[in-house]
């Protein structure tokens, strides 16, 4: 039981602080994103409708990154859809921080701000993505290759022969 709390609270001391990060940068994205809905002619329950779809899409593009990584699906094209969608939220998020910005440079700054963190914080999490595991023995070693496990039985060293610059590799028998 001590060693579930001990790897649990270490877990919440190394991602705590990312997520913080993250609901703040959320929170104060939010709040520009609802503001502006409203300033538009959106009232109401809809401007906060608004943000929400722009924030959670931005919460669902980071989850969806983070799940390609962890299992491994090859991306097809320049960039994967998770990343456009994550590209878009982001943008339309730091559109409506300028747009709620004193059109100072120290206004533009502080409002962009949010949306940037938000970017750090969704880049941090994804350093932290799963390494696919193996749950069966006899399978492949990882996800890029279908060689059997590593094991010392199968290790052989390779001996370097040839002359001194030659570097012809040929297993030791």
């Amino acid at each position: 039981m001590s060693m579930t709390v001990s790897r649990l609270a270490l877990r919440l001391a190394d991602s705590g602080p990312v997520i913080v990060l993250a609901a703040i940068a959320g929170a104060g994205s939010f709040t520009h994103i609802r503001d502006t809905a409203a300033a538009s002619g959106q009232s109401g329950w809809m401007a906060w409708a608004v943000a929400v779809c722009v924030d959670l899409t931005c919460v669902m593009a980071a989850r969806e990154r983070h799940r390609d990584k962890k299992t491994g699906r090859v991306r097809r094209g320049w960039v994967s859809w998770p990343t456009l969608i994550l590209v878009a939220g982001i943008v339309l998020s730091l559109a409506a921080n300028l747009h709620q910005a004193d059109p100072t440079v120290w206004g533009w700054l502080t409002a962009a701000t949010p949306a940037g963190a938000f970017l750090v914080a969704v880049s941090m999490l994804e350093r932290r993505a799963i390494v696919p595991t193996r749950s069966d023995a006899s399978g492949p070693c990882c996800m890029r290759c279908s060689s059997t496990p590593w094991s010392w039985k199968s290790f052989q060293p390779i001996r370097y022969t040839g002359s001194s610059g030659s570097r012809r590799r040929r297993p030791r028998r």
